[in-house]
Parts: structure tokens; sequence; C-alpha cells
């Protein structure tokens, strides 16, 4: 790996590791809770910790992560935390995909470095909502920036889980400038719209990419904001919600709405598709998507 903000890379990623480290304890913690309803019965589910690894073209090491999965557990029907630290060179395919965002030198020296934090939460109880959280930090010896946000979609909908979540996120992004909220407001709801379905995928939340002021310690703090407001918007949810009843009726419209992610991830999502393209585990590109869904 190049020495090249070796210092800023380190940093980042060991903060995305402390991050799921946070997020993967509270998250057992909650599944000690006793629930009502058809999984009241189930142990409590913990991760399943894999390493998974990516090998450049010609086999050398190229990086790797953790990929923390839960699945089958009272509260969480799948959730996953990963991490990532990848780097080589880019293929064609992703070094003009790179070129399209406006990376300059791209053709001249195809070099990268990723690290960030991807998760999804897929929950039981049909009233709790599902989540996608990712943060991350993206390097070429021509541009660095940072990226990520968190969008709630649950498939029943409650007024005031929604007003919580972007809620929470706003205060959390208040130190960094009042206008910055409404931004990435607006873009998350353009990034997870489903244009073939012409509707939203959930209730939005907030998302940048390309981010670059040119002050790496201002982007990596709002980069650790994002990633702190996770918890404190979505956990109250969960516990708001975990022990209210449910049959299958409400599990026929989670699944449904699951569909609608399914689709989105597969077709849209540019994590998805950069994970895939540039050869990473495709376990852990795929975790996002739901342990069962269905389509009408």
């Amino acid at each position: 790996m190049s020495d090249e903000m070796k210092t800023e890379k380190e940093t980042a990623a060991a903060w995305f590791r402390t991050l799921r480290d946070e997020i993967v304890t509270s998250f057992e913690n909650l599944e000690e809770t006793q629930v009502a309803g058809p999984t009241a019965d189930l142990p409590a589910g913990r991760f399943e910790i894999t390493e998974t690894t990516r090998a450049a073209d010609d086999g050398s090491d190229a990086g790797g992560g953790l990929m923390s999965v839960m699945r089958g557990g009272r509260v969480f029907e799948k959730v996953g935390v990963n991490t990532s630290t990848v780097y080589g060179e880019l293929g064609a395919a992703a070094q003009k995909a790179m070129a399209a965002r406006g990376v300059p030198g791209m053709e001249d020296d195809p070099r990268f470095w990723a690290s960030g934090i991807s998760l999804v939460a897929h929950m039981q109880n049909p009233h709790a909502p599902a989540v996608h959280m990712n943060t991350r930090m993206f390097w070429t010896p021509h541009a660095w920036w940072f990226g990520g946000g968190s969008d709630l979609n649950p498939c029943l909908e409650y007024a005031e889980d929604t007003a919580h979540f972007h809620a929470t996120q706003e205060a959390h992004l208040a130190p960094h400038g009042d206008d910055l909220y409404p931004q990435l407001k607006k873009w998350a709801d353009e990034y997870f719209y489903i244009p073939h379905r012409k509707r939203a995928r959930g209730v939005g939340g907030i998302f940048m990419d390309d981010r670059n002021t040119g002050d790496w310690e201002a982007d990596f703090a709002l980069t650790q904001d994002i990633g702190r407001a996770f918890l404190p918007a979505y956990q109250p949810l969960v516990e708001r919600r975990l022990n209210m009843k449910w049959g299958e009726a409400e599990k026929d419209a989670q699944l449904v709405h699951r569909g609608l992610y399914a689709e989105y991830n597969l077709v849209y999502d540019r994590g998805t598709k950069f994970g895939l393209e540039t050869g990473h585990d495709a376990n852990a590109v795929l975790m996002s998507l739901p342990p069962l869904a269905k389509w009408h």
C-alpha cells in the first residue's frame, strides 16, 4: 500500500472498526431483551464473524475485512455489520466509473485504497424498521473523499419514528453547518429512489458522496458524526416496536417491502456495484440482501 496519506488512512480505518465494535455490542445486547410474539422462545442471537479477503489479479494480497452477520435472532432476522480495507488497482470498468464521477488521472495511475463500514438490519417484528448505514473513505493518487449516510426502511410506517430518526441525524450534523442536514437529506431522498417503482425505498435519512472540501480533518469529523448518529437514531425505534403484536398480514407486508430493498441494491446501489467489480468477497458485498422477500 502506498505511503501517501498513511496516517489519515490508518486513522479512518481504525475508527470504522471502533464503530463496528460499538454497534455489534449494542445489537447483541438488544437480543437479550425479552420479546413478545412468535420469536419470544428463540435464543438470543449472536454475530458470526468471518474474515474476508480480496486478491489482486496476480493473486497478491489486496486487503480484506470482517463480515459480522447475525441470523435468526429474536429481534434481528438478519443483520450484517461489515468493515473492510481494500487496495490495489482498479479494473477498466471501475476506472471508467471513477472518471465519470470526475476523478482525474485514473487512466494514468489506477491505484486506489478504500475503507469503511456497512450495515444493514432486517427485523423479525414487522413493526420494527429495517435500516441501512455506511461510512467510508476512498483514496486515489489524485483525489480522496468521504461518503456515507443512513436511511430508514419501515414496512409499517410510524410518523414519530421517522421524526426521531431525522431529528437525531439533524442534531449530529448541526455542528458542521446549519445548511448541511437539508443538503444531505435531499441527497438521500434522490439517491434512495427506485425509478422503476417511482417511489423511495423507505422514509429517507442522510447521504453524501465525494466529500472533499480540502480539509481532511473537517470532512473526517463530519463522517464520524454521521456514524455516531446511527445508534441513538435507530435503537430507540427498535426498543419501541419489538413487543408489538404481529401476524401473517404484517409479515406479508414486510416481505413485499423487502422486495423493494432487494431491487434497489441489485440494480442501483453504487457500493454493491463497486464491491463486485473490484473483486471483494461476494458474500460480504451481498450481505445487505434480506433473508426472505416476496413479490406479488
